[in-house]
């Protein structure tokens, strides 16, 4: 049995975690028999936002707390993981990726992670752990690279400024399309386009699916 971490953003697609993207995520894994964790980092959230308007609101919440929505109640401080407790790593995406594992949505290219997040990330490359990432957190992804020189395989779909953004940073862009998955064998990377091309739950339950089952081949 594999043991997987599932590292969420929050909760809901405009200021955490894509909400489709870690369910469909959680049913890939368990219907693979997998031990799954879900983690998080104990942080404020970049801002809130009201999800039936799409404008910021006036209040503040904590990245593990909403996360725990999704978990169930069941998530851990991502602070107290050890990347040797686990065979691969998940990132769902959301803009919660973008704004509160990094700065990508405000910064670009000249981006900067959560501490937390980029040693718990450096940890699974430098143990050869297998890592996923979904929809946007490819873009996390690169942002932890290029500071170490990596170069990823990656994909986010077909946006062009996303993947130019991904390029600056030293990652390798490959245009997919939502069911089609992107798999760099050397260091053990796959990811998917999900919501960044999805129209239907369908077709992005699709490639997580065969993101998931990659994962757990890589891993």
């Amino acid at each position: 049995m594999k043991k997987v971490a599932v590292v969420l953003s929050g909760c809901g697609v405009f200021d955490g975690a894509e909400i489709h993207e870690s369910v469909l995520t959680l049913l890939a894994l368990d219907r693979r028999d997998a031990d799954i964790t879900l983690l998080a980092p104990d942080i404020p959230q970049m801002h809130v936002v009201n999800h039936s308007t799409g404008q910021p609101a006036e209040e503040k919440r904590n990245v593990l707390v909403e996360a725990a929505r999704v978990a169930r109640g069941e998530i851990r401080d991502l602070a107290e993981a050890d990347i040797n407790e686990f065979d691969a790593v998940v990132f769902p995406g959301g803009f919660g990726v973008a704004k509160n594992l990094c700065d990508f949505a405000v910064n670009g290219p000249e981006c900067s992670v959560n501490p937390q997040v980029e040693r718990f990330i450096l940890a699974a490359i430098d143990a050869r752990k297998a890592l996923g990432f979904i929809c946007i957190a490819p873009a996390l992804m690169a942002c932890v690279a290029k500071n170490r020189n990596l170069h990823p395989r990656l994909t986010i779909g077909t946006d062009a400024d996303t993947a130019a953004a991904i390029e600056k940073m030293g990652g390798v862009h490959l245009p997919a399309q939502v069911r089609d998955v992107v798999v760099d064998e050397d260091l053990r990377i796959a990811s998917t386009p999900a919501y960044m091309l999805g129209r239907r739950i369908s077709e992005v339950a699709d490639g997580i699916d065969r993101l998931v089952e990659k994962l757990l081949q890589l891993a």
